[in-house]
């Protein structure tokens, strides 16, 4: 095992000089990012529900994001072909996968959610073969099996029982379809458009996905809320690292790296959220909880080697 990873380490030092490095890089900023939004939307849980909560997300990175463009002069409209495809994947990502994460946020911590919402890896590869026919080795394989395990590890108690809310269970198993079947929509716009481009017009589009239940359900407890640093800075936060920087970075890690190898990177977030939740939320952080980690960075590091470098 030492004598594994000793050469697994070598690698990733011979890799600093690979243009495949930045891929890498931007696509593990977004999980940490990802990480760390179950912390801030956990904070906003004390002010608002959680349709309001997606909702001024989505506002703010549309904003951030159609001035991204608009100023670097990158705006690209979308093809009239490809609008249904757009209005399709909003539909599960934003709408549905906010939707399902969030109630699943309430039933659960953030830990917890994360570890679930981690799980996406293990069936994204299936995902990637019956749409684009995505080939991965035993190793790579191997590497969702020994992340996953790690997860698992992270998610039992010490006298291994699985304490999870069912209705948590239930919504954060439907987000992790819904980032499934977003993916497969996510693919084929990639090839004609860049990520900033699709990223804008699907959070866009979500806005209004979520407007009606917005001005039905929740609105007027929602203007109520007297405003505070913590609102202001979680939503900043979670609008523009989260929402807008996050689904950029991950776009380009799909076009470069295609659905199953780009998901497993998705089983980083449990890792990030877990050491957050730590010192910020003061989350007790066992041994267990730390050998499940260093068991998911392994076996994503193993599951990122190709046959060549091998």
């Amino acid at each position: 095992m030492l004598q594994l990873f000793g050469k697994i380490l070598r690698y990733y030092i011979c890799s600093l000089k690979k243009i495949q490095f930045t891929v890498w890089l931007y696509t593990l900023a977004a999980m940490v990012f990802w990480g760390l939004s179950f912390i801030w939307t956990s904070l906003l849980f004390k002010y608002y529900q959680p349709i309001t909560i997606i909702f001024i997300r989505l506002i703010i990175s549309s904003v951030f994001l159609f001035l991204a463009v608009f100023l670097t002069h990158s705006f690209t409209p979308i093809r009239k072909k490809d609008i249904p495809v757009i209005i399709l994947a909003a539909v599960f990502n934003p709408f549905l996968y906010f939707l399902m994460e969030n109630y699943g946020l309430m039933y659960t911590s953030p830990a917890i959610a994360a570890v679930i919402i981690g799980t996406i890896p293990v069936f994204a590869p299936i995902t990637g073969y019956l749409a684009f026919k995505e080939k991965l080795r035993w190793y790579n394989i191997a590497g969702i099996l020994l992340s996953f395990t790690g997860v698992v590890m992270m998610l039992i108690t010490p006298d291994f029982k699985i304490s999870v809310n069912p209705a948590g269970l239930l919504f954060l198993a439907g987000a992790v379809m819904a980032s499934l079947i977003y993916a497969v929509g996510l693919k084929k716009l990639t090839a004609r458009y860049s990520s900033v481009t699709i990223i804008s017009w699907q959070n866009l589009t979500g806005i209004f996905l979520f407007l009606p239940f917005f001005l039905i359900f929740e609105m007027k407890d929602a203007i109520r809320v007297p405003l505070n640093t913590t609102i202001i800075t979680s939503f900043l936060f979670l609008s523009i690292l989260a929402s807008s920087l996050s689904y950029v970075f991950y776009v380009k890690a799909i076009k470069n790296l295609g659905i199953g190898k780009a998901s497993i990177f998705t089983n980083l977030i449990p890792v990030f959220t877990a050491i957050a939740s730590f010192f910020l939320l003061g989350e007790l952080f066992t041994f267990q909880k730390i050998a499940g980690i260093l068991i998911v960075i392994f076996g994503v590091v193993i599951s990122q080697i190709s046959s060549r470098e091998k």
